[in-house]
Formats: structure tokens, sequence, C-alpha cells
């Protein structure tokens, strides 16, 4: 599957086809300005509050191409830094989301590599507990499952369940594509009648 198109669309255009519990909290938010529209299969990491282990060994597990999605379970410890973000580049990774908070970001703008996080911490975690990769988790608010296709830019993270990808993309453009043919005044009157036709049922 090509993931990559799934970017052609922001998550505002998604929110027609998806509902709210498709989409992160507003408290997950790029985490440096100007931050390209990123897609691509989930790569799911449940951490251990304090302990990252899980999310380093997840920079060589990934493969190219995805988006690795992060449970940190904490808000006191950073679950990545500048030589993390490094390697995941370098490995293909497209980003992070990270329920939590990472450091070194002054390094990771300069690399220009994506990543949305609730902040940014500079004490890091432990190393020490082992769990399984790549498992359904929470984040963001809601549940995000291997596979399923991210799509996050500055107007926020959708989560697309990934055995309904192609439909869901396939409404979008259809109804992305019908809206761009229609003018502002037509928006506007359109817009303007039902809105009356509301206030007069008021």
């Amino acid at each position: 599957m090509d993931y990559t198109k799934f970017a052609e669309f922001a998550p505002t255009d998604y929110a027609g086809a998806l509902k709210k519990e498709h989409f992160m909290d507003c408290g997950m938010h790029a985490l440096w300005q100007n931050m390209p529209r990123i897609s691509g299969p989930a790569f799911t990491v449940k951490l251990n509050a304090g302990d990252h282990l899980m999310f380093h060994a997840a920079i060589y597990e990934a493969p190219a191409g995805s988006i690795i999605v992060a449970d940190s379970g904490s808000m006191d410890f950073a679950v990545s830094g500048g030589n993390v973000s490094a390697i995941a580049q370098k490995n293909g990774i497209v980003g992070f989301i990270v329920d939590g908070v990472i450091r070194d970001i002054k390094e990771v703008r300069e690399a220009k590599f994506p990543i949305y996080a609730r902040g940014v911490m500079p004490i890091p975690g432990m190393k020490k507990a082992i769990l399984p990769l790549n498992q359904p988790i929470t984040c963001g608010g809601i549940n995000v499952n291997p596979g399923d296709i991210i799509v996050a830019d500055e107007e926020g993270i959708a989560v697309i369940p990934k055995n309904e990808a192609q439909s869901i993309y396939a409404k979008t453009k259809e109804k992305v594509e019908k809206e761009a043919k229609i003018s502002l005044e037509e928006w506007e009157k359109a817009h303007r009648q039902k809105i009356n036709e509301m206030l007069g049922k008021a």
C-alpha cells in the first residue's frame, strides 16, 4: 500500500469520514513550527512510566515508512533525544507520535524530524522494562492498533483504522474534490440559507 498518499489530505479533511474517537486530543501537537504533514502505518510502543527501553528498541524494529506511536505513561521523563531521533530518521522512520515528552528539541528541529508529543523535558527515563512491541495501545486519548494509518499535521492527528483505510481515503478524496469545485460565493449562499433555516426552526 502507498501510505504516503494519505498525506494528500489534512486531518480536517478526514473529519468527514471518521468519528471523534479516531482523532487524538489537542494536547498532542507538533514540537517545532512548520512541520510537514506526515502519514504512515503505526508501529506501536507501550512503556512503563519513567522507562524508555522499548522505545529505543523500536527505532531498530520499526520498518521504514512507519510512524512510531508511543504511550509513555509519564510526563516526567523524556523517552527520546537527539541521537534516537537521528537514528530513526536514518532508518527511514517517518516520525514519532509520543503521548508524553521528549528532549533535545533543538537537535530534532535542526534535523527536521517530525515529532508530535505533549511537550519537552530534559530528564531521560530508565532502560529496564522489557515489554512486547507493536501491540494495541492508547495514545492521545484514543485506541491505536499496529498498522493503523496515522495522518498528522498542525491541524491534529487522525488515526485511520487499517481495515478501513482504502474506503476512508476514497470517501475523503471524493469530498475534497467536490468541495474544490464550489466557489466561496456559492458556499456562502448555501451556508446562509442553512443557518437561516435553522434559526427559523429555533
